[in-house]
């Protein structure tokens, strides 16, 4: 993610993730209210960690919609007693700008703050530390790249492509598994970190049940059509088509089945909650082609330039603009399909 608040940061470009946190926060409150159990606790302090926080303010959006929840919960279930203090643990990349995000803060707020800098594929915190965890938009992002995805004697080599959309199916079965992975880390870290009577929610980008069965996997999407941007800079000999060949984005899109497949396998922690928030409009949050090119640029320019090199990133994204403009993807809302996955874990008790 793009760092800073200059116009192609991601602060500045992420109101579709915004979209995401202001679609779930009606459910955020009912279940923190009606879930979390405080009644046989006394809490000196509640820990909360938000895992890829990012530098933009929609993490300080989120943190305020748990806060207020959590205030209702221990004013109305716990009157007669001091309500706790809070403090917040902010999670990403080393390379994330911290300090862009802590310059957001409100100066005061009811909570106090700390960077946590690492991958939330591993552990981060003290066993039982957190009493709430919370992470949106970010289990899409894979840990590593599957390496057969480079290897040209292997089924999985993606050659000429940058995604697995469209792609043949021994690459998709490469992310697939990866993502499988990396999130069995990832809730068994969580399942160490959170205490006994916490909660962890999810928000995760996805695509619908059988959607990477249809035919509409293989048409329309952005990557696709940066990705015929990459290849076109190669045949005119501007980058070489062996650099696009080794470049794969290292993001995936579960569907609700896959995601509550690997949960339940983990054995480790236990739905509470898992729905599905819809198509987030991206149509309403970016209505127009220059915030649809902004947010794409925002979201992967740090990775075409440690690929690529910086020299061809406006004329990437101004031949990605032109193609997007003719696309069915933009003039045609509806073709677009992701969705958000909202989902609500706790502990097993057995474990």
């Amino acid at each position: 993610m793009n760092g800073g608040d200059g116009a192609s940061s991601y602060a500045r470009n992420s109101s579709y993730q915004r979209g995401a946190i202001e679609a779930a926060e009606a459910l955020l409150r009912n279940e923190i209210n009606t879930r979390l159990d405080i009644t046989n606790h006394s809490f000196s302090s509640f820990t909360i960690a938000d895992f890829g926080c990012s530098s933009g303010p929609n993490t300080i959006l989120a943190v305020d919609i748990i806060i207020q929840a959590l205030y209702h919960k221990f004013t109305s279930s716990l009157p007669n007693t001091t309500t706790p203090q809070f403090q917040v643990f902010f999670n990403d990349v080393p390379h994330t700008d911290f300090n862009a995000l802590f310059a957001l803060l409100p100066p005061q707020r009811p909570y106090f703050v700390a960077g946590v800098p690492g991958s939330f594929y591993g552990n981060l915190f003290p066993k039982a530390h957190l009493n709430l965890a919370y992470s949106s938009c970010a289990l899409c992002w894979l840990s590593d790249l599957p390496p057969e995805l480079t290897d040209r004697s292997s089924p999985a080599y993606n050659r000429g492509r940058i995604h697995y959309t469209g792609a043949s199916a021994e690459v998709v079965q490469a992310y697939s598994y990866q993502y499988k992975k990396d999130i069995k880390l990832f809730l068994h870290a969580r399942s160490q970190e959170l205490a006994e009577n916490g909660l962890m929610a999810l928000i995760v980008p996805g695509v619908p049940d059988g959607f990477l069965d249809c035919q509409e996997a293989s048409t329309g999407s952005e990557f696709d059509l940066l990705g015929s941007c990459l290849m076109d800079m190669a045949r005119e000999g501007v980058i070489k088509e062996e650099e696009v060949d080794s470049f794969n984005l290292p993001i995936y899109y579960p569907t609700p089945k896959e995601l509550e497949d690997v949960i339940r396998s983990n054995g480790e922690l236990k739905i509470d909650k898992m729905e599905t928030l819809g198509s987030m409009g991206a149509q309403d949050t970016m209505p127009d082609l220059q915030s649809r090119v902004l947010y794409l640029r925002a979201v992967l320019e740090g990775l075409v330039r440690t690929h690529f090199g910086h020299q061809i990133l406006d004329d990437l994204f101004d031949r990605y603009a032109l193609k997007l403009a003719h696309s069915s993807f933009i003039l045609q809302p509806q073709t677009h399909k992701s969705i958000m996955i909202f989902a609500l874990l706790s502990r097993c008790h057995d474990i």
